[in-house]
């Protein structure tokens, strides 16, 4: 999955305007224009779409996470320079304030079952023996559950 599709998806999940995605980025003290926000949501084969950064979608899942969570006192985490499908993951399981069960509850609404112990591998650090990429599967399968549960709580 491409940076750009993760932010496609999450826009859509949470039914957020452009205004909104701005202010996102805002809480993460990074400034975007509509215009960039709006050529990172363009469909893949569209010649205006412009490929979003890693930078930028850490930037955008911190400044989720303090919408969604609040401001936490002392300075801001620094934005990876390079994300993964673990990173976002763990970024999303912060911001939503979900447990193991949660998450596995939502991969289950779209049919897709792990256990808990494959789910806890995906948040270990990368040096440790359990440690398991995520991927891209688990993560589509998991932002399109985010859609099935937060795209339907607001209809």
């Amino acid at each position: 999955m491409t940076n750009n599709d993760v932010l496609r998806r999450l826009r859509y999940a949470f039914d957020f305007e452009d205004s909104k995605m701005i202010a996102i980025f805002g809480l993460a003290d990074h400034k975007v224009t509509r215009a960039e926000v709006s050529d990172w949501l363009k469909k893949d084969d569209d010649p205006d779409m412009k490929e979003m950064q890693d930078v930028e979608l850490a930037i955008f899942l911190d400044g989720l996470i303090i919408d969604r969570r609040g401001k936490k006192d002392g300075p801001q985490v620094e934005p990876e320079k390079r994300i993964n499908n673990n990173i976002i993951l763990r970024k999303l399981k912060i911001a939503l304030d979900l447990q193991a069960e949660d998450i596995l509850v939502i991969l289950d609404s779209k049919n897709m079952q792990i256990s808990k112990h494959e789910l806890s591998a995906f948040f270990r650090k990368p040096d440790n023996r359990h440690f398991r990429n995520c991927k891209a599967q688990v993560l589509r399968n998991f932002l399109d559950g985010l859609q099935l549960k937060y795209r339907d709580e607001a209809e």
